[in-house]
Formats: C-alpha cells, sequence, structure tokens
C-alpha cells in the first residue's frame, strides 16, 4: 500500500511538472520588425479608407449644396417674376382708376357747365318776362 501510494504521490509531481506552460520564447528583433511593419500597414490602410470617406461625404456635401442654391435661385427667379406680374397688374388697375377719375370729372364739369347754363337762362328769361 506504501508503495502505491508513493506511485501515485509521485505521478502527481511528473504531471505538475508537464502541465506548466514553456517558458515563453523571447522575440527576436526580426520578428518585432515585422509586426511593427505589419501594425503600420494596417494603421496606414485605416487611415486612407477614413480619409477616402471623409472626400466622398465632403463631395456629397458640395453636391447637396450645389442643389440646394440652384433651387433657392430658382425660388428667387420665381418671386421676382410674380411681383413683376402683381406690379404690372397693380400699375394697370391705377392707370383704369386715373381714367375713371377723369371720366367722371368730365361729366360732372357738363353737368355743372349746364346747370349754370340752365340757370343763366332761367334769370335771363325771369328778367326778359317782368
Amino acid at each position: 500500500m506504501k508503495k502505491t501510494i508513493a506511485t501515485l504521490i509521485a505521478g502527481l509531481f511528473a504531471t505538475a511538472a508537464f502541465a506548466q506552460a514553456p517558458a515563453p520564447a523571447a522575440t527576436t528583433p526580426a520578428a518585432a520588425k515585422v509586426e511593427a511593419k505589419q501594425e503600420k500597414q494596417a494603421a496606414k490602410a485605416e487611415v486612407k479608407e477614413t480619409k477616402a470617406v471623409a472626400k466622398a461625404d465632403v463631395k456629397e456635401a458640395k453636391k447637396d449644396a450645389k442643389a440646394d442654391v440652384k433651387e433657392a435661385k430658382a425660388d428667387a427667379k420665381a418671386n421676382v417674376k410674380e411681383a413683376k406680374a402683381d406690379a404690372k397688374e397693380v400699375k394697370k388697375e391705377a392707370k383704369a382708376d386715373v381714367k375713371e377719375a377723369k371720366a367722371d370729372a368730365k361729366h360732372a364739369k357738363a353737368e355743372h357747365k349746364a346747370e349754370v347754363k340752365a340757370e343763366h337762362k332761367a334769370t335771363t328769361v325771369a328778367a326778359v318776362t317782368k
């Protein structure tokens, strides 16, 4: 029994020795250089991709801005055209009002003249008959 216990304990120690992880191998300078180079290339690729995305965003923003300016110009042009049409209509109405006022004044003058003439005739006839 003592012999089996001793064998078991010896087996435990042996497996414990083999179960340990091996000591990390020191990285060689060449491997470190290769790893650094790969990281640098990855970083460059990421920067390049970011620049491309930013450039695309800028192009899209410029395109949108141009479209907005074009739309604003078209709206302004339409507003100017509408304002000119309104001004023309107002001017036409004003001319018609002036024409009507002149006609009314001419008619009123003719009526006044007829009244004065009739009054003068009435006074002249009344003076002659008396």
